[in-house]
């Protein structure tokens, strides 16, 4: 490969997500540490965070989940939490027999109760099956956080709190929300007493 391609190529991605980590920083920072606090607290009432997303959304969700049952940074006690993206025989019969677009709100009904978490990642803001997981949470008392991207999309007004990172390259969301991700993490074990 020529190597002005090479640290041409590097230069742009390594700039871009610096650009992108700090008009987030300026932008969201007051809402993670809400995020955090929500988190806490319903763990603190013996709620469960549920996650989900789409491809690597999907990824990070599952990550997610056994940052908190395993942990983070602190040997402590497993915290309530499940990805939505995992068990493919209820994914693949919800898609069946009912819809694609209904694979997590359906197990929301299921498994979802008054005061827990739904955290919801979608870099477009505009997936139709984390819609429906956030109306179906919503209708029965479980708060939601968005991890968006681009403008928020149409998710971003169903969520009690959106962390939008502000770009329009996929990769760069994807980036700062595991980023983001980690940081919830990291807070929520301080709130819980973790340190």
């Amino acid at each position: 490969m020529n190597k002005k391609i090479i640290s041409k190529v590097l230069n742009s991605a390594f700039d871009e997500h610096a650009k992108v980590l700090k008009e987030t920083h300026n932008m969201i920072s007051e809402n993670i540490i809400l995020s955090a606090i929500m988190i806490a607290n319903s763990l603190k009432s013996e709620g469960t965070v549920f996650w989900c997303g789409n491809g690597g959304s999907a990824a990070d969700s599952q990550h997610m989940a056994a940052e908190f049952v395993g942990r983070f940074k602190k040997d402590r006690q497993p915290l309530r939490s499940i990805a939505l993206t995992t068990d493919s025989s209820v994914l693949t019969c919800i898609s069946n027999d009912y819809s694609y677009e209904e694979i997590f709100s359906r197990q929301i009904d299921a498994l979802g109760r008054k005061g827990d978490i739904l955290v919801a990642i979608t870099t477009s803001g505009q997936s139709e099956n984390i819609r429906q997981a956030l109306v179906q949470a919503k209708k029965m008392g479980i708060k939601t956080i968005g991890l968006l991207g681009k403008n928020g999309g149409v998710c971003k007004d169903y969520v009690d709190l959106p962390l939008i990172v502000p770009s329009e390259m996929t990769a760069r969301i994807q980036e700062i929300h595991i980023l983001i991700e980690h940081m919830l993490c990291e807070l929520v074990e301080h709130k819980l007493g973790f340190n």
